[in-house]
């Protein structure tokens, strides 16, 4: 009723100037600076660095580009980061010590880049360097990501929190591009990348004193060294039965590890002969992982969760008249945890297979929907922002220079602008209404490109409608670069507000006690159905040209539109509200 009644109340702006002013918010905008910026520099810029060199091939930048798998497949590691300590450093926090130990990682590495200069002989260690940075990044946004969850309240909302992360993110993506390479113009690379690493580690020290919540990192069992997860009392899976379940999850998981790393291995270290085809392995085992990684554990996961609400296979109430305790040290059950494979048995379980069971037990059925969600908001961009310099580049033929003013200056203040934009919509109009427009106008506004590519007619009339050409005229441009930019910004600023609702969105469905293996896991299947895409819309794109592609991108944007719908539908059914903080863990399942 609390909620209901929160829901009925229509925040202004006063709420995001509440929200504005926490310590909460200005670490957020820090932590999305931190990832952004590696990111940036690692999978980005870096490859100009080698490009300037003149020693490295093409086909050896290639390779080095896989250590980006990095981020494709940070799940995998992320229920450790969940449930596993720092040694000396868990007083600093349960996400605060990952986060910090990963930005001076980062931090250090960057540093270490600028003192090697890149050649044949060196590449090797070059790549090892990189890559540590890319491991460090990425299991820095896992637990970033969890940090945002964890720390949302009713006044630094996770909607706002969520916005304020992708515009450090945007700023950085500036910072680390288009910043590095005035600067490298100016006084070389090893100096770039020098004072880049020391801003890393200055945001690591500054993260010491950002406030963190331990959600879910110390529960009341803890206390009870015979059931140190509350796995073991009456209404629980019997040992047994979570035995086999977090074997075969745990199997599954392991060989997706294994895969990723020897395919890693492979191509970093092989002949270019012997190397391993990454598109093949994107395509083909791609699939292969998130099958063994997420619908197989979802489907055990469902199982469980059906067989505990039907009382079977759980530990019963009493045995032989008399009610067990495990929290007297004088245990009565015969489930209790006695051994020390009891308890890392229980220790893996919590981490590998109770996110799953929580998620699939609150969402139910819907977890179909919440997983299509997932699957098609992004897709526009995330498949069309491969082409997008051979379509500036070659099929409109703009300079490098004009497609650098209209996109990379223009376009990220007018992406920053739809965050902001986004960022209070969500917090005047709701969260799903935010998310559903975001939907309609991140796809209505790939039919601004479809117009460029049949030549830009009507996006040329708008823009001198309303004056823009005759600004950008005015500035040194034409009325070409006007047309340019005014597409860019309207996709940017309808992809800011689609992107804020999104990560809000996935950030509100995720338990705080689970968040770094569930948002993970969720993030993933935007990055990597994306990835899968490309090859197939290069081949459209060849065969039927520019126009029909964003008009196909249009129409499954629209799809997400609908699924946007069926899923408001499902929360106003729930009686959650919509602005709701996340829940946390063992919240009441969904119908």
């Amino acid at each position: 009723m609390a909620d209901a009644k929160a829901d009925k109340t229509k925040p202004g702006i006063m709420t995001v100037l509440r929200s504005l002013g926490q310590a909460k918010t200005g670490y957020m905008l820090l932590f999305g600076f931190a990832a952004g910026l590696p990111y940036a520099l690692v999978l980005g810029t870096l490859y100009a660095w080698l490009s300037d060199s003149g020693e490295i091939d093409l086909e050896t930048m290639g390779v080095f580009s896989l250590i980006g798998l990095a981020y494709a497949f940070k799940f995998l590691w992320s229920p450790a980061l969940d449930r596993v300590d720092i040694p000396g450093l868990r007083k600093l926090g349960k996400r605060k010590q990952w986060i910090v130990t990963a930005q001076v990682l980062i931090g250090a590495s960057l540093m270490s880049l600028s003192f090697i200069a890149p050649s044949n002989e060196t590449i090797a260690l070059f790549s090892l360097l990189a890559g540590l940075a890319a491991f460090a990044s990425a299991t820095q946004d896992v637990v970033i990501d969890a940090w945002r969850v964890d720390v949302a309240d009713e006044v630094a909302t996770i909607d706002i929190l969520s916005t304020v992360y992708q515009m450090g993110y945007r700023i950085a993506a500036l910072v680390g591009g288009a910043l590095a390479l005035f600067m490298a113009e100016r006084t070389g690379w090893p100096t770039v990348y020098l004072s880049m690493g020391a801003i890393m580690l200055l945001v690591g020290i500054s993260g010491l004193w950002a406030p963190d919540a331990d959600a879910g990192a110390t529960l009341a069992h803890d206390e009870d060294l015979t059931d140190p997860h509350g796995l073991r009392e009456a209404g629980q899976i019997v040992p047994r039965v979570r035995m086999w379940a977090l074997a075969a999850v745990g199997v599954l998981w392991g060989w997706a590890l294994i895969t990723v790393g020897v395919f890693m291995v492979r191509s970093l270290t092989s002949n270019p002969e012997a190397r391993p085809d990454s598109v093949e392995f994107i395509s083909n085992t791609g699939p292969l992982i998130v099958i063994a990684t997420v619908v197989v554990p979802a489907l055990i996961a469902a199982w469980l969760v059906r067989v505990q609400r039907g009382g079977q296979h759980v530990i019963p109430a009493t045995f032989d008249g008399s009610e067990p305790t495990t929290q007297t040290g004088k245990s009565l059950s015969p489930y209790a945890a006695t051994s020390t494979g009891d308890r890392i048995m229980d220790h893996l379980y919590r981490a590998l297979v109770l996110p799953l069971t929580d998620l699939v037990g609150r969402l139910g059925w819907a977890m179909i929907i919440v997983i299509a969600l997932v699957l098609t908001y992004r897709i526009t961009d995330a498949i069309w922002g491969t082409f997008a310099y051979p379509f500036y580049l070659c099929e409109l033929e703009y300079t490098k220079d004009e497609v650098a003013i209209a996109s990379k200056f223009f376009g990220v203040g007018a992406l920053i602008l739809g965050l902001a934009v986004g960022g209070y919509m969500l917090t005047a109009i709701g969260r799903m209404l935010t998310l559903t427009l975001g939907a309609f106008l991140a796809a209505i506004t790939n039919l601004l490109y479809a117009d460029l590519a049949l030549g830009g007619a009507n996006v040329q009339a708008f823009s001198d409608l309303i004056g823009f050409g005759w600004l950008v005229s005015h500035l040194g441009g034409d009325e070409r670069l006007a047309t340019l930019m005014m597409a860019i910004a309207g996709e940017n600023i309808a992809v800011g507000i689609a992107g804020a609702a999104f990560v809000a969105y996935l950030s509100s469905i995720v338990s705080r006690g689970y968040s770094a293996v569930q948002y993970a896991l969720l993030s993933s299947l935007t990055l990597l159905v994306g990835t899968l895409g490309r090859g197939a819309l290069g081949q459209m794109i060849e065969e039927q040209g520019y126009y029909h592609v964003f008009i196909l991108t249009t129409a499954i944007g629209m799809f997400a539109v609908v699924l946007c719908l069926i899923e408001w539908v499902r929360q106003a059914r729930s009686g959650r509200a919509q602005n709701a903080p996340p829940p946390d863990p063992d919240a009441v399942a969904a119908e």
